[in-house]
């Protein structure tokens, strides 16, 4: 794995975390005032499992996006030849063209979660986005895992982690289904 492609993958992960961040609240009156349901984990874990959650999706990320580099390079598609730098090499490929655009809409989703829910205080908006998150995280799994196996499995525990985020996001919502915007 090349340090430019991790840090890429990392920045655009740490912005992520960022941006959904700058929108969560566990202390605010509303999301205290809601009803949860008891399966909830505790609060302690949100931090925790996301930060390594955040940490495997850059770096597995970074894995499968040099692996599609060196595939190319090992079949004699190497686009020096074409006139440009190698470091451009694998941005050119479609098919990773295509994974850097299924991760960025997944990370755009990954905030977004957090400015419906916490911002917006809409749990049902919340819910249903993420439901998308979560089918565009398997998806990246399966695109990761077409690039590099290891880097897919490793994957894994992200796209489930986002489906049990959208039965929580919903089960929240249901909870609270009477009680309006406050």
């Amino acid at each position: 794995m090349k340090l430019t492609t991790l840090a890429w993958s990392t920045a655009a992960t740490v912005a992520t975390a960022a941006a959904g961040g700058a929108a969560t609240d566990p202390n605010s009156s509303w999301y205290l005032r809601l009803r949860k349901p008891g399966w909830q984990p505790p609060a302690i874990a949100f931090p925790v499992v996301w930060t390594a959650l955040y940490a495997d999706l850059a770096v597995s990320s970074a894995v499968a996006l040099d692996s599609a580099a060196t595939k190319d390079v090992a079949a004699g598609r190497d686009s020096t030849a074409a006139g440009t730098t190698s470091t451009n090499s694998k941005g050119n490929r479609p098919e990773v063209r295509a994974y850097q655009g299924a991760l960025a809409a997944n990370l755009v989703l990954n905030a977004t979660w957090s400015w419906l829910f916490w911002r917006s205080r809409r749990p049902w908006l919340a819910a249903a986005e993420a439901a998308l998150l979560a089918a565009s995280s398997a998806d990246l799994v399966r695109r990761t895992y077409r690039l590099n196996p290891p880097a897919g499995a490793a994957l894994g525990p992200y796209a489930a982690w986002c489906g049990f985020a959208t039965v929580l996001s919903a089960s929240i919502a249901r909870l609270n289904s009477g009680s309006g915007r406050r």
